[in-house]
């Protein structure tokens, strides 16, 4: 009986070990969308749409065959459905471009910044009480930013880079807050509903600014990676392993998707950061990781 025991307990470690792979390989995935991004020739809007398009197509489908839909629970959402969608799409707009206005690893950073941001307006949203060590963590954000924003206007990269920067933070606080009111729609159910409305979202605003391009040839293998791998296949491992991982290591293995970006950064982009700009990442990924130990929910949307 004891050595059955044994070999079920085995069993489930290794099953375990297996829904961390999947979520760490996703974050590795989700950690190259800057390579990817720097390779292709379309405007940063149009990359999103290509890539809510893929993304949102293969999710949909797994959905249909699955049946996995209640309508019921999607209505009574749906408020916080959309505007997740909408902030979801715009997000990505805005992050795309400042990889490209001010580079991948500084943009990544600032981005970072979002899940603080929420943090900080958590008493005043969701009633929750902040504690010291999150009060630590985000003054440790804070100064990590500093030090970023203050190198950049220092220096020769762009402002505009920066703001866009602060402005996908932005969104992506925003999009956390709605993905956190939802509370009876499924993960993959939600990313599925949230990719479609992105992908209306970004098509409007595509068709009145740059309107549609065609991509070049050489754009075509990075576009069915993003779409196909780092959308569609990064979300489905994305949300299994979220779904049975514990809430603390969900939230601690989350930052291998900014460490990630910014080694691939470094090595397959050459992208070289100053001393004040490596203290600032290391603040800002220290003061996240130390925010996220102390939080007792996880916010699940962290990486969408």
């Amino acid at each position: 009986m004891k050595a059955l025991f044994d070999t079920d307990k085995n069993r489930n470690k290794e099953s375990t070990g297996i829904f961390y792979g999947m979520y760490v390989l996703a974050m590795l995935m989700f950690g190259t969308n800057g390579y990817l991004v720097a390779h292709i020739s379309l405007q940063s809007s149009q990359i999103v749409l290509v890539r809510t398009i893929i993304g949102g197509l293969i999710l949909t489908a797994l959905l249909l065959v699955r049946k996995d839909i209640s309508l019921s629970r999607i209505q009574s959402e749906l408020h916080n459905l959309l505007f997740g969608g909408i902030a979801l799409g715009l997000n990505w707009v805005a992050l795309f471009t400042a990889y490209r206005l001010l580079n991948v690893s500084l943009a990544t950073l600032i981005y970072y910044a979002g899940p603080m941001l929420v943090m900080l307006l958590s008493p005043r949203i969701f009633r929750e009480k902040l504690t010291n060590i999150k009060i630590a963590a985000i003054a440790i954000v804070a100064v990590g930013l500093f030090c970023i924003s203050g190198s950049i206007a220092a220096g020769r990269l762009s402002i505009a880079g920066l703001v866009t920067a602060i402005g996908s933070a932005l969104l992506y606080a925003a999009l956390i807050v709605f993905n956190k009111r939802i509370k009876n729609t499924s993960g993959i159910q939600t990313a599925a509903l949230e990719l479609d409305v992105a992908f209306v979202i970004v098509l409007l605003y595509v068709l009145l600014t740059k309107g549609i391009s065609l991509p070049l040839a050489s754009d075509i293998p990075y576009l069915l990676v993003i779409g196909l791998m780092n959308t569609g296949l990064a979300y489905l491992l994305y949300f299994t392993g979220l779904q049975r991982l514990p809430a603390q290591s969900v939230a601690l293995l989350s930052y291998v998707d900014p460490v990630s970006a910014l080694l691939f950064s470094a090595l397959l982009l050459n992208e070289s950061m100053t001393v004040l700009q490596i203290a600032g990442a290391v603040l800002i990924i220290g003061g996240a990781i130390i925010g996220e130990l102390d939080r007792k929910h996880f916010y699940a949307e962290s990486n969408l």
